[in-house]
């Protein structure tokens, strides 16, 4: 095997990996895509003459793609009215896609990722890095210029702020399937006590709608607030297609065999905690799942 197969196989081992670092840096499936292609550029010019840990270097050469991309987009978001929801790996519920195991492993929903999108870029890094790739805090201090220590402290805050804005869903899909089917056919039968007594008091739900469909972009909090809104929303002959997103419960809502959005949910002690729906048409025909799905 010549330099540039033994490359292109070594790099195809380190995919999966570096797909996973990734999405959790961008919470974008398109630029995720993007930034593992500028890694494999970058390997293909330079060669791994010299690299003594070719996954490392592989590792440290993405994270600072995302960490640029990060940067730059930051002030463009700053202008963009309404919710902003990260994509969705989305699988079947018997079948996830060996692709996606690094990502899934430590999933929990897509409430993660929101989170993940309020952190400034250096936070974002290193609680990545460390907290969900297990890379040392020496090695990532070099990626976002810091001190070994300064960066403990970056991943430190970043901790707390994930740990006190996300909740970790029930292990079990089963019973998460069926809090996410018992909202459904509450909001669908008009069952409003049903509907609040399955939504946990302080639940919220976050919609983006994107630029096509603005009013649909919204945030509300509350199990009274949510459990009227998704009474108004429900439409009895939308069909429903359980999936996992993010490695939670999830559901494609088709209407007249269209995709009209995914909806993920976080379940926590037999209570929807989170629910967050894309419903943009553009993100939609953007994400990564397989069509027969729907």
């Amino acid at each position: 095997m010549d330099e540039p197969d033994w490359l292109a196989h070594r790099f195809e081992e380190q995919r999966p990996r570096l797909k996973g670092v990734a999405y959790r840096m961008l919470g974008s499936l398109a630029e995720a895509d993007d930034a593992v292609q500028e890694t494999w550029l970058r390997l293909s010019r330079a060669g791994a003459d010299g690299v003594a840990d070719l996954g490392a270097w592989l590792t440290t050469v993405v994270a600072r793609v995302c960490l640029n991309v990060i940067r730059t987009r930051k002030s463009r978001r700053e202008d963009v009215v309404g919710v902003h929801l990260p994509d969705g790996f989305i699988s079947r519920e018997d079948e996830v896609d060996p692709e996606y195991e690094a990502v899934l492993a430590d999933s929990v929903g897509l409430a993660l990722q929101v989170v993940l999108d309020t952190l400034a870029p250096a936070e974002r890094l290193a609680f990545v890095m460390h907290d969900m790739f297990d890379v040392p805090f020496n090695d990532i201090a070099s990626m976002v210029g810091r001190t070994p220590e300064a960066t403990r402290q970056l991943a430190s805050r970043a901790r707390r702020r994930v740990h006190g804005m996300t909740s970790t869903p029930d292990p079990n899909l089963v019973q998460q399937r069926q809090v996410v089917d018992a909202f459904f056919a509450a909001a669908r039968g008009g069952d409003f006590e049903a509907l609040v007594a399955v939504l946990h008091p302080d639940v919220v739900l976050r919609a983006d709608g994107g630029v096509s469909r603005p009013k649909l972009s919204r945030t509300i909090r509350g199990a009274e607030a949510v459990a009227r809104s998704a009474q108004s929303a429900a439409m009895p002959t939308a069909v429903l297609r359980p999936v996992l997103v993010n490695g939670a419960a999830g559901v494609l809502v088709l209407v007249n065999g269209r995709l009209f959005s995914v909806m993920a949910f976080t379940v926590n002690t037999g209570k929807v905690v989170e629910i967050d729906v894309i419903a943009d048409p553009e993100r939609l025909s953007q994400l990564e799942f397989d069509l027969s799905l729907a």
